[in-house]
């Protein structure tokens, strides 16, 4: 992508790109005070530049039954104006994509990381066949995004035409007011962010000539410039995980909680038909157990040095996990999140990092322990059982 407008306006005022990799050098980092952003977001609202996503529209009636047939979220029925996060798995049930979709009046939009973006058309081109969906790259659409309560509520909030009682993927258009005989972009409610989940979140998806004019009108209302680095903050801190940064080639969609529909949060639904990557899905949610799981770690921030995602995650000299996202939290210092094995428990002394040492602790409230018996474990206990002898219980 190219630099963002916001940035090279913002750039001699303080706005720092992000150093590369997971920090697009294409948006802002920070605005010079990144922990006070993070904060601003607990009581108010911020606004974070995420240009550097791809978004993908999808034209044509077939769009929602034929996008439903080869991805992993029950979509074919999806109301107008809604939302719904969704994967593409490969034959092994891996994670290859993840992405958002809005479908609003007539047409679905779809956006993901930028890297991921070129890959996820490649893939939905090739699979149209005889369907009527269109799928077409769109760089001139960017994304905003809005954490905070007054994302929901205020100012902010009204200017975008947001009730309070805005439930999570739901989606708007933009006020009428702002329009110029072109896209006028939209509005969706994204689920919420922060250490205990209660910063609500709106994402912008709206045309590059608007996104100048759209940034004014927003931070002149009351909502305060914030980079990427708040936001990773407020996402790690709520176990919300990015592709390519938390997942691996062998993520599989349980272990980073990524199983469910719409009004589960999740991007799996287990009630749907036949999709590339079914078979792992079924045979994990019914049988047994994801062999990793993600998990929020607390860093020792007595050192300058942070590791790096992808980094091995070790317990007495043994790698037991994958590092992800690194950060430094406004309330909790640097945290991360990992992929670990199922059998660490939070008691078990960690280190994190490739070249330096870094001692880590997981975060007891981020292990969601499920001991319901699966539906398929049962059945095969039963059969191994056997039938009850004759004249038992008699």
């Amino acid at each position: 992508m190219s630099r963002s407008p916001i940035l090279t306006r913002h750039s001699e005022g303080g706005a720092v790109p992000g150093p590369g990799d997971l920090h697009s050098a294409d948006t802002a980092w920070h605005y010079g005070d990144p922990l006070g952003e993070q904060r601003a977001a607990t009581s108010g609202v911020i606004i974070v530049d995420r240009s550097d996503r791809a978004v993908i529209e999808i034209a044509g009636d077939e769009r929602l039954t034929w996008l439903h047939t080869i991805t992993s979220q029950h979509i074919a029925a999806l109301p107008d104006r809604s939302s719904a996060e969704n994967l593409s798995l490969d034959a092994n049930g891996r994670v290859e994509e993840h992405f958002v979709l809005t479908d609003i009046d007539g047409v679905t939009w779809l956006d993901t990381e930028g890297s991921r973006g070129e890959p996820l058309l490649g893939f939905l081109s090739k699979m149209v066949f005889w369907a009527k969906a269109e799928p077409a790259a769109r760089p001139d659409m960017k994304v905003v995004t809005l954490v905070g309560p007054g994302a929901l509520g205020g100012p902010v909030a009204d200017l975008l035409e947001i009730g309070a009682d805005t439930v999570v993927y739901q989606a708007g258009g933009l006020p009428e007011s702002h329009h110029e005989d072109e896209p006028l972009g939209f509005w969706r409610r994204m689920p919420s962010l922060g250490e205990h989940r209660d910063l609500p979140v709106v994402d912008l998806i709206v045309p590059e000539y608007v996104l100048n004019r759209w940034w004014d009108t927003l931070t002149e209302a009351g909502a305060r410039m914030a980079g990427s680095w708040a936001f990773d903050a407020l996402r790690v801190a709520a176990r919300r995980p990015r592709l390519g940064a938390d997942t691996d080639e062998r993520t599989i969609p349980h272990e980073v909680d990524w199983i469910g529909g719409p009004d589960e949060l999740g991007a799996v639904h287990l009630d749907k038909g036949c999709y590339r990557g079914q078979e792992t899905v079924a045979r994990v949610h019914n049988l047994g157990k994801s062999p990793r799981r993600l998990v929020l770690l607390h860093l020792d921030g007595s050192s300058d040095q942070r590791p790096a995602p992808g980094d091995p995650v070790t317990a007495g000299g043994r790698t037991v996990g994958r590092l992800g996202t690194v950060v430094d939290h406004h309330e909790w210092g640097p945290i991360a999140l990992a992929l670990v094995k199922r059998n660490v428990g939070a008691d078990v002394e960690l280190t994190v990092g490739a070249e330096s040492a870094v001692s880590a602790r997981i975060d007891p409230d981020s292990i969601l322990e499920d001991d319901r018996v699966q539906a398929g474990r049962a059945a095969v206990e039963r059969l191994r059982s056997g039938p009850a002898a004759p004249g038992r219980n008699s």
